[in-house]
This record gives C-alpha cells, structure tokens and sequence, in this order.
C-alpha cells in the first residue's frame, strides 16, 4: 500500500465455542461494524455467519476474509481435511468444514488459523507484542489456548501449538478431578474456567480473595506451562488473558514470581517480573485475531 493510499477493509470471524464474533473494520480504532452469532451447531452458525459476510460484501465490499476458529483445527493446506475442526469436544463440530464454508461465495483472500494464534497476531500488530518476533499469547477460559508465534509465523509441524494440553506435575495436595476429557493432568484439567468452579465446590469465582488457596494450583499449573513455553521457544513476552485471569491481577504477578522461581536462575526473562503481561487489547483481542489473519492474507 503506497503513503497517503487509505487501508483496506476487512472481514474477520472468531468462531468461538460458546460464540462467533464477526467484524468489518480497518484496525482497531475503526470498527464499521461488529455482529455476534451464537455457536450452537454448524448447519445454523455458518450459514448465519455467511449470510452477514454477504450483507458486508454488498454494503462495503473487503479486501479479504479472516477466519480465526476454535480447534483442534486442519492447517495443512496439502490434506483433504484442510480448513476442518478435528477432534473437539464440542458435539456436532468434529469434521466442520469451517474455512470451506465460511470462504466458498466470496473470491478475496483468505486467512484461517486457530483463535489464538489469530489473537497473537493481533496483539504482535496492535498491542502488547508489538516489535516481538517470537511470542505467545495464553487465553485461560472455558479452555487454555495458546497461540505461539515463532520467527514471526504461527508454529505448524504436525498441527498448531496445543500447549494448553501439556501435562504438569500436580501440587503434592491436588486431589480434584481433572476438568479435560483426555487427560488427568494437563493445563486446561487443572486450571481453565470449568477447573476452577470444580476446585469452588458451589461457590463463585467473585467470592475469592486474592489469597484465597483455590488460586495456588490455578498460579502453579499455569507457572509450570509459562516454563515449558520459555524452554521450548524462547518468546520474548507472554501476554495471559481469558476470563480465569482477567480482572485478576494478583494471579498475573504471582504468575511471574512462580515463573523466575522455577527457572532458578537458569534463563533470564526479558522483562523480568513483568515478562506474563496482560493483552493490550484486552477483550478485543481475539475478534481483531480474525482482521490480523485478513489483512496478513491480504499481503
């Protein structure tokens, strides 16, 4: 895009588990327009979605799509299953022809990848990443995603980072049932959302105190996976919302100070005990995933 030339618009979907958000916007600080859809079963989702995506296109036009989703997600371009959900818990979704759907009326480039690696775009664009090549953003909510960006691309090999699936060593005293399906002691079992009301027993989240002893394993669990994060990939800076941690800030700093504990000196952290930080975008950053994929795909 030349000087003086205006930016592009864009179309972005964050297809969320219990939601989607769409959004046609330039960046930003110029949102046209913003639609939520709830997630109930693919045949009634996508083709409401598509059906604002036709309505944006007559009205505006865009210059490409960007489609940040819940996984597990297909991002081999070279598979039959490309652009697909795989193995979801969420009934009805496994196989979802997601990018297919979503792309198949509208001839502009495509983005697609997983809702946080589109959030960890956006926030190396727009936010708390930005100048960073190697960064991670961490949403701990109904699930824990992480969204890692290596060399300045999204991580790919055999599928997209689910470091959210890593299994840690339990607190000596951590007796309660893992909340993931799959394992009995990775991070998403032991600290999202549907873990944390297991370890409340009847009461709410807005009842605890900072210290509160619920919070030790949710701040040991996501300390250890911060560890594996710096070990594996080195990223300059971890940027941990979802609604877990938001509106939380001791856990933020109790975060970083089990983090330097644990690395006992071996590897330095940028930032020292600000090297956790919260998304700079903060509830908007997955939405503005989505618009980071579009415009990345626009080139």
């Amino acid at each position: 895009m030349s000087a003086g030339e205006p930016s592009p618009l864009f179309a972005g979907v964050e297809l969320g588990g219990t939601k989607c958000v769409c959004t046609l916007a330039y960046g930003p600080d110029a949102i046209v327009d913003q639609r939520t859809v709830p997630t109930t079963t693919p045949s009634e989702t996508l083709p409401t979605i598509c059906a604002i995506l036709s309505d944006w296109e007559r009205d505006h036009g865009f210059a490409a799509i960007g489609i940040a989703s819940f996984g597990p997600l297909d991002l081999d371009p070279g598979s039959n299953r490309y652009g697909r959900i795989t193995s979801t818990n969420k009934p009805g979704w496994p196989g979802a022809d997601v990018r297919g759907i979503l792309s198949a009326l509208f001839s502009v480039p495509v983005g697609f990848d997983t809702d946080v690696n589109g959030a960890a775009l956006a926030e190396i664009r727009w936010g708390s990443g930005q100048g960073l090549s190697d960064f991670a953003y961490v949403t701990v909510g109904t699930g824990v995603g992480v969204g890692l960006i290596v060399h300045g691309r999204p991580t790919r090999g055999i599928g997209h980072s689910e470091l959210g699936h890593i299994r840690v060593p339990r607190l000596p005293a951590d007796q309660v049932e893992s909340a993931c399906s799959y394992h009995d002691d990775c991070v998403e079992g032991l600290a999202s959302g549907p873990a944390l009301l297991a370890r409340l027993e009847g009461r709410s989240p807005s009842d605890l105190s900072p210290d509160d002893p619920v919070w030790d394993p949710i701040v040991h669990t996501l300390a250890a996976m911060c560890h594996a994060l710096v070990c594996a990939t080195g990223p300059y800076r971890i940027a941990m919302g979802g609604g877990v941690v938001s509106g939380q800030p001791h856990l933020l700093e109790r975060i970083n100070a089990a983090l330097i504990d644990s690395l006992a000196g071996y590897m330095p952290l940028p930032g020292g005990t600000d090297y956790v930080v919260a998304p700079r975008l903060g509830d908007l950053a997955g939405p503005l995933g989505s618009i980071a994929l579009a415009a990345n795909a626009a080139g």
